[in-house]
């Protein structure tokens, strides 16, 4: 299997708000930058459009090393939360709703073939590709105020 280190961030003035993301694929040296956004979205939709995003690049099944600052996002895959949701019928543990069905349904189909390791990273700590990223997120939402 080829690898693939992808690091991804999502940004919102205001919560919702005008919101971006941006993400980064990188095989063998080469990198890939990803962006866009939304004129009425949240933080968490936009990490996870991010992340949608990025996957949607791969072709086949890959090893990734996906690189985030979004507890919500890497904690819902890794735990399984997503998945539980999902079988569920979007209801979370505690009997309410699971927000942002629409997009973990995308994600789970995307995440399902490939061999994933989850890495947090602490949000605007320095972190190259975070930073590039959180950069690419902040311009995209700048274009819907």
């Amino acid at each position: 299997m080829k690898h693939v280190d992808i690091f991804t961030d999502g940004a919102c003035s205001g919560n919702p708000g005008p919101g971006g993301w941006g993400a980064i694929l990188r095989y063998k040296g080469t990198e890939k930058e990803l962006a866009g956004g939304e004129a009425d979205t949240t933080n968490n939709r936009m990490e996870m459009t991010a992340v949608i995003r990025a996957l949607e690049q791969l072709k086949e099944p890959c090893e990734i090393t996906l690189t985030s600052d979004s507890k919500y996002v890497l904690d819902a895959l890794q735990k399984g939360w997503a998945a539980g949701w999902q079988k569920r019928g979007w209801i979370k543990s505690d009997r309410k709703p699971a927000l942002n069905a629409d997009l973990w349904e995308q994600m789970l189909a995307l995440v399902a073939p490939h061999k994933i390791t989850y890495n947090w990273i602490k949000g605007h700590a320095g972190h190259p590709e975070n930073e590039r990223c959180d950069a690419l997120a902040v311009e995209q939402a700048q274009k819907f105020k």
